[in-house]
């Protein structure tokens, strides 16, 4: 079980004329090993090394030149180092740091062969000395699996093609919202999702849950820098999700007694194991993006099902109408994000929302998405559009007339007026259409003008 969307982005890469080492990112245990396992059946060598194991920790240990140690590969291997179709996979790469350094001289020195690494708490290890080698290697990110996947993983073949179809039919409807409800339930862990598909007990996933979040503890504090940064770090993994969907406050997050400098550094090592995500605030409604980084970011997790076991809000979802009802609608807004994020593999994307402050008001819009050069506001949120007063205020200074509402009713597009008289179109997507916001934006844009 993993995230087959970016087997795409795999393929591309090993087609590409200026194909680079590819370094890539990832939580632990959001199914990095097994999509690169499965992409390498399209060679006609694949070479393992985890680096986690001594046996092949100490090919990059001891060596003398970087030939040395290719030639160190394939002889321990048992592989032909003459055969160039090879891909060699180098797993838990932060476990060797100097390793990192040396993908470029695969680049430099050895082009033919295809060369991937995977790693995580990467920028923990970095050093004056060990440095990632910018411009030789190329990044991706691997993040839980997006609902289209559990779809696939599901055998839920007709609510795929379904999911597939622009626009896709209203009898579809009622279907996909339940299967939404149970992806938002357990999230898109590899593991959860592989047992939930095999036992139909949600009971029976606490204790995986359970076997992650310590996982990542015990991962996250190796780089901790003295024992009460362990007890800061365990307490944010602990209380996040209590934060989660809020604007935080570094100074006594979570109830705590600790500082903004602890908490700070805690939250810090914390999203380099890509466990969390800070989302910062824009002011501007056209591109460039310029987020405010001195503003309160609000706080995304990697996985709503871990939230929801952390916040113990599973029987809430369960005999739930709708997710706007759940955990102060929280619930609704963090898959969103959540699924925002899935199709972006670039290490550098991040979600935004959109802020304007004034002395006497504030407004927000919980999402902002750039598309086509433009950027879009996308509430959250199910009612009377009337009541979309921050998208109101978004749109009376945004060179746009389109706006997005997710919710959990059906596709549709209403035509409205601002207080200030600005006529634009509301795009209504239901939650589980999230993940295909790109094919509607364009859907819509063949019938109206963006702008």
């Amino acid at each position: 079980m993993y995230p087959r969307n970016i087997l795409h982005e795999l393929h591309k890469w090993r087609a590409s004329s200026t194909r680079k080492p590819l370094l890539i990112r990832g939580a632990r245990q959001v199914g990095k090993t097994t999509v690169v396992h499965e992409f390498a059946r399209q060679y006609q060598q694949y070479i393992y090394l985890n680096l986690e194991r001594k046996e092949d920790a100490v090919i990059f240990q001891n060596y003398t030149r970087f030939s040395t140690l290719v030639e160190a590969i394939f002889f321990l291997k048992d592989k032909d180092i003459q055969q160039s179709n090879t891909l060699i996979f180098i797993d838990e790469i932060q476990e060797i740091p100097q390793a990192i350094n040396l993908l470029r001289y695969f680049f430099e020195d050895f082009p033919d062969f295809h060369v991937i690494a995977a790693g995580s708490l990467l920028e923990a290890v970095l050093t004056e000395n060990i440095t990632m080698p910018v411009g030789r290697v190329e990044y991706k990110v691997v993040r839980p699996m997006a609902f289209n996947e559990f779809l696939e993983a599901m055998g839920e073949k007709s609510a795929l093609q379904q999911y597939n179809t622009v626009p896709i039919a209203e009898f579809a409807h009622e279907k996909l919202i339940q299967l939404f409800h149970t992806y938002t339930l357990i999230g898109g862990m590899p593991e959860v999702v592989k047992h939930y598909i095999d036992n139909r007990n949600l009971t029976a996933l606490q204790p995986i849950y359970e076997s992650l979040l310590v996982s990542y503890m015990n991962d996250v504090e190796k780089y901790a820098r003295n024992s009460t940064m362990v007890q800061v770090i365990r307490h944010v993994i602990r209380s996040m999700s209590v934060e989660a969907g809020n604007r935080i406050k570094f100074q006594n997050f979570g109830q705590s007694n600790y500082g903004s400098r602890e908490v700070g550094e805690a939250i810090r090592t914390i999203e380099k194991a890509l466990l969390l995500y800070l989302v910062y605030p824009c002011m501007g409604t056209s591109l460039p993006l310029f987020p405010d980084r001195k503003k309160s970011p609000r706080l995304q997790l990697l996985d709503t099902g871990l939230m929801n076991h952390l916040a113990g809000i599973q029987k809430e979802i369960i005999g739930t109408p709708s997710l706007d009802l759940v955990y102060q609608g929280k619930v609704a807004e963090h898959i969103v994000g959540q699924e925002l994020l899935a199709a972006q593999y670039n290490i550098l994307s991040e979600l935004n929302f959109w802020t304007r402050e004034k002395k006497d008001t504030t407004a927000e819009v919980d999402y902002i998405y750039v598309f086509d050069g433009n950027i879009v506001p996308i509430e959250v949120k199910s009612g009377a559009t009337g009541r979309l007063r921050s998208l109101h205020l978004f749109m009376d200074s945004s060179p746009l007339q389109i706006a997005v509402r997710i919710y959990g009713g059906i596709l549709s597009i209403d035509s409205l007026k601002t207080p200030n008289g600005k006529e634009f179109h509301l795009l209504n997507l239901p939650y589980y259409l999230t993940g295909q916001i790109d094919a509607y934006l364009a859907w819509f844009n063949k019938q109206y003008s963006f702008t």
